[in-house]
């Protein structure tokens, strides 16, 4: 591995390691009024004045991400137990995942629906929604999520959980890697434990499509041939496709961190803490390198992508002209342009301006031509240019001058 890349990621894991008091004030977690996708229309699915399909498990999900404007070719198949309903989960009954900006659902055929919304204050709102076999269904604010995602894992604030480890054959963990670790830095090689992966691309050396088994010390892997191993009728679609589980990985990398930041910026301004400004700087330095995928692990290879993912995805993107954020590379990176579109998220929108202006400032200096940043030379001057431009045009709040 890049030494540099490591030294991001160790710097990444042990950065403010000291857990947020999330429950208390200023952040109130249980008692803040929410503003995340799901939670207004609680009231309206438990008295049935939204129309959902409870004529099968799957039709209930389908209603549920139609109603969440979560796209269906988002899906991803994780057969590791790692959820909080581990005990239905296996090879050969996968936990599927779906996503967009704002909210991921899982879904367990046999089991609840799990939803994690996005709140712009507080970050992740966990939810659980049992499939209704009469009535109309009845929405749970989970407290039990919490176990494992307030850790180091989500940068100890309430965040996405992504995990790549290597089942046994009879269920449990045999290895994890990139521990309190994700992003797009993070390598391939330690990638999709635990995950079925499809799709074409030229990805190798990773732990996709594995099981595993010690025998005398030693490590023995058994592939899983996704075709062969669960029954596709039990889920939306037969595919768990490469490049979702890539958009994720960059998601729930930029949400964590965004989410850290919320909350540490609230503490310090709430605190009037002397190095606040100090603090919040380094804040919005370190979200202004992952903004503009900095250290972004490099595709060894192309990556084709589920056509309709890609057409789902370009959906809502933001065209100046014919480019955006969304437009795609996908032979040695992810996007044309390296700036993420999670810039748009109202997550991000919902920032403190304090730190919001200030990343707005580090981004303008990263793309400026005319004095380049030795910290973001990877970027060329064509790059620079035309993400100045599209962000010029998409968003209101830059600062004066930029």
């Amino acid at each position: 591995m890049n030494r540099r890349i490591l030294l991001c990621l160790l710097a990444a894991a042990g950065a403010h390691a000291e857990p947020v008091k999330f429950s208390d004030p200023p952040h109130s977690y249980w008692t803040r009024p929410l503003k995340d996708r799901l939670s207004p229309l609680i009231t309206a699915i438990e008295t049935g004045k939204v129309p959902l399909d409870a004529s099968s498990d799957l039709a209930f999900l389908r209603s549920i991400l139609r109603l969440l404007e979560v796209p269906e070719s988002s899906q991803m198949l994780v057969f590791s137990a790692t959820s909080l309903q581990q005990a239905i989960i296996s090879p050969a009954n996968p936990r599927a995942l779906y996503f967009n900006e704002e909210t991921y659902v899982g879904y367990i055929p046999g089991g609840k629906i799990e939803v994690i919304s996005m709140d712009p204050a507080l970050g992740a709102i966990f939810h659980i929604i049992p499939v209704p076999r009469g009535g109309y269904p009845q929405v749970e604010r989970s407290t039990k999520c919490m176990n494992c995602h307030v850790d180091a894992e989500t940068r100890n604030v309430p965040g996405l959980v992504v995990k790549s480890v290597i089942p046994g054959p009879n269920g449990g963990s045999l290895m994890a890697f990139r521990k309190e670790q994700n992003g797009h830095a993070v390598p391939f090689a330690e990638r999709f434990g635990g995950w079925y992966l499809t799709g074409k691309h030229g990805i190798t050396g990773h732990w996709g499509n594995v099981a595993g088994r010690f025998n005398a010390g030693q490590l023995t892997k058994i592939p899983l041939d996704p075709a062969a191993r669960f029954e596709a009728s039990r889920h939306l679609r037969a595919t768990s496709d490469i490049l979702p589980q890539l958009i994720h990985e960059h998601q729930a990398g930029f949400d964590n961190r965004v989410i850290e930041a919320a909350y540490r910026t609230r503490e310090l301004l709430t605190a009037k803490a002397p190095d606040a400004p100090a603090q919040i700087e380094k804040f919005a330095r370190d979200l202004a390198r992952y903004i503009l995928f900095a250290d972004e692990a490099a595709l060894p290879g192309p990556v084709e992508g589920d056509p309709d993912y890609k057409a789902d995805f370009l959906r809502n993107q933001r065209l100046v002209g014919t480019a955006s954020l969304k437009a795609f590379e996908l032979k040695t990176r992810l996007f044309r342009f390296r700036c993420s579109y999670m810039i748009y998220s109202p997550l991000f929108q919902g920032l403190d301006p304090a730190l919001k202006q200030r990343i707005y400032r580090r981004i303008g200096q990263a793309l400026d031509t005319t004095r380049p940043d030795a910290e973001f030379a990877y970027l060329p001057v064509a790059e620079k240019q035309g993400i100045r431009t599209i962000l010029r045009a998409t968003l209101r709040e830059l600062p004066a001058g930029w």
